[in-house]
């Protein structure tokens, strides 16, 4: 009943922002700043740091953003929102994009009136214990306490492997991933469960991340996607095609330390297209001509953000899998630009 006034209230505020669909561009460029959506704290995806300066993959995404629409990727207001309020936030126009690792569904897609822009991170749900739990297999958790963060996907999936498994569990609900991570480590809960590259995340942040196993089941799919207000599509457009420029720059070799010398010297058709240096893909968005050259330059190439943030070379330590180039085996695929 509860999750059903909730989903309510949501789809309602969801309707009176679509019912007064703003130009989000000209807000954006008339204020000089993007409101972005963000995860409270996740390490490697968003996060502040002592100084109060935001960093992550979800946070170079905002950065592209602003780079494209303000010509600087530092004109962004980060606005850190919890799974329960992150839907509301971007609706009731507090945020313009929404970039908090939030899974693309049918409900949240069709009730919720959000318009999502492409994939940016193929994730699936998963469950971290301790090693001297001696647990090898999600099978092996019927009764278990589980931290589960409320108003999410997860929740919903955990409920229904459960059940279709014929096991049980006791849930102990959670706001955050910080809170999360808190009742896990008190042992308040034998296992806690997430999207896997947040398990790593949250892993990676520990004292002793090799005493904490992720173990080896993958029960859901989770295309963590960004989000905008459904009925501005212009700047759904902005924003799908700025994430599909940082994708097109890995598979054509443009890096945050060649776009210079590509923009003067590369034949390739497509590249020109990227960089602004023929056509104008812009005027048809309301940007110039090199607003997705700006993009890649903010924190490079879809691959370098990789890298830099939850790469297999950072305490986080994931493998691109899914999230490699479709020609290495994985779903990346930009459309053409064109």
């Amino acid at each position: 009943m509860k999750r059903t006034v909730f989903w309510g209230a949501l789809a309602m505020t969801a309707m009176a922002a679509g019912a007064a669909a703003a130009d989000t561009l000209s807000e954006v460029k008339n204020r000089g700043e993007l409101n972005c959506g963000v995860n409270p704290g996740l390490v490697g995806f968003a996060a502040p740091d002592a100084n109060g300066n935001w960093a992550g993959f979800d946070v170079d995404l905002c950065k592209a953003v602003a780079a494209a629409v303000l010509g600087d990727p530092g004109k962004v207001k980060y606005v850190p929102l919890t799974g329960q309020t992150r839907f509301t936030g971007l609706s009731s126009g507090e945020v313009d994009l929404l970039a908090r690792n939030s899974t693309w569904s049918f409900s949240r897609d069709t009730d919720l009136k959000l318009d999502f822009a492409g994939v940016n991170y193929y994730d699936g749900q998963g469950f971290m214990v301790r090693k001297d739990l001696g647990v090898t297999s999600t099978k092996e958790l019927d009764g278990a306490t589980i931290c589960i963060q409320t108003g999410t996907t997860t929740e919903l999936n955990l409920a229904d492997y459960f059940k279709a498994n014929g096991m049980e569990y006791q849930p102990v609900n959670i706001d955050s991933n910080a809170e999360g991570e808190q009742q896990y480590m008190a042992g308040a809960c034998d296992a806690y469960t997430t999207d896997i590259s947040g398990l790593a995340a949250t892993r990676a942040a520990f004292a002793d991340p090799e005493n904490h196993v992720i173990l080896p089941e993958v029960i859901s799919k989770e295309p963590l996607a960004p989000a905008v207000r459904h009925g501005d599509n212009n700047w759904g457009d902005i924003v799908r095609w700025t994430l599909n420029a940082l994708i097109a720059a890995e598979e054509y070799g443009i890096t945050s330390k060649n776009i210079e010398e590509l923009a003067k010297s590369s034949e390739n058709p497509e590249v020109q297209r990227i960089l602004g240096v023929t056509d104008d893909l812009g005027a048809m968005i309301g940007l110039d001509k090199e607003w997705a050259k700006r993009a890649i330059q903010a924190s490079g190439n879809y691959g370098e953000i990789f890298a830099a943030n939850v790469g297999e070379q950072t305490p986080i330590g994931l493998a691109r899998g899914l999230n490699a180039q479709w020609t290495q085996g994985g779903l990346l695929y930009a459309q053409p630009f064109r």
